[in-house]
């Protein structure tokens, strides 16, 4: 008796189509590519985890001498310290996450052309593995609250708010450097000169404040600013942001993940070939 054959045909996605139902069914994946991430990253490290709070730490010292003590930068009286390393330990967690994630189709470039299961899972784990940093220097800023005696209020409930914004932004924006970085390549030289430039466009040394109001829906359109002063407003007990800076961040974070989702599809169809 002749034995049956199946033959199963995978076919590119058309327009936006997230599979949900796939992605839940390689959620084994999701994680092992998550944990192959962390292990890489300290692999042969002396300081392991500790690098999470000593890059934050060290960029605190610095700002602190001077931005706050040289450069006096008006800080509506929260003690300049907790002030910028409240904006760094989402800053940092953004900037790990762009960086491995606009470059992680290339480095599974080996997988990618062996084994079929959804690309987008690639840049997803390598968003997703910096939380673990973002969690233990995150320790640090609760300790730094106790010190300079800032207790929790109703506001800190919003806090997961403005992480899931981050964690969006990222997530957008290596949805689009990734897969242009499978065609050209130069997305790895310019990555470097893209976030030194984000730094200064976000409030991270200096507060949003100083920006005037007719311009804050201007300078909302970098999301990380919105961000950063979500975080000082939930966990500091600042002032609450700009409604028109934090408008247009929360808008260009959705809009960045919208397209970033739908040009990777269009990509996704011929990665395997060209990667």
């Amino acid at each position: 008796m002749k034995k049956e054959e199946f033959l199963t045909i995978i076919r590119p996605p058309r327009g936006i189509s997230l599979n949900l139902k796939e992605l839940w069914e390689y959620r084994e994946l999701l994680y092992f590519l998550i944990w192959r991430d962390i292990k890489v990253r300290y692999k042969q490290t002396l300081l392991g985890a500790g690098w999470a709070i000593l890059q934050p730490f060290l960029s605190m010292v610095v700002f602190s001498i001077f931005f706050g003590k040289l450069a006096k930068i008006p800080t509506e009286g929260i003690p300049y310290p907790i002030f910028a390393y409240t904006a760094l330990v989402p800053w940092n967690y953004f900037a790990h996450a762009l960086n491995h994630g606009s470059l992680s189709l290339v480095e599974y470039q080996r997988i990618i052309t062996k084994v079929y299961f959804p690309r987008i899972l690639v840049p997803l784990a390598s968003v997703l593995s910096g939380l673990l940093d973002f969690f233990i220097a995150f320790l640090v800023l609760i300790g730094m609250m106790f010190y300079y005696h800032t207790p929790p209020t109703l506001a800190t409930l919003t806090f997961p708010f403005f992480l899931g914004i981050a964690i969006i932004t990222a997530f957008g924006i290596s949805l689009w450097l990734s897969a242009l970085n499978v065609e050209y390549r130069d997305v790895r030289y310019a990555l470097p000169f893209f976030t030194q430039f984000m730094l200064f466009l976000s409030p991270v040394v200096y507060s949003s404040t100083l920006v005037p109001e007719k311009f804050q829906s201007l300078y909302g359109l970098n999301p990380m600013s919105g961000v950063i002063e979500g975080f000082r407003w939930a966990l500091l007990g600042k002032a609450f942001p700009s409604p028109y800076l934090m408008v247009s961040s929360i808008g260009i974070s959705l809009f960045l993940l919208f397209t970033g989702l739908l040009y990777f599809q269009r990509m996704e169809r011929t990665i395997a070939d060209i990667v």
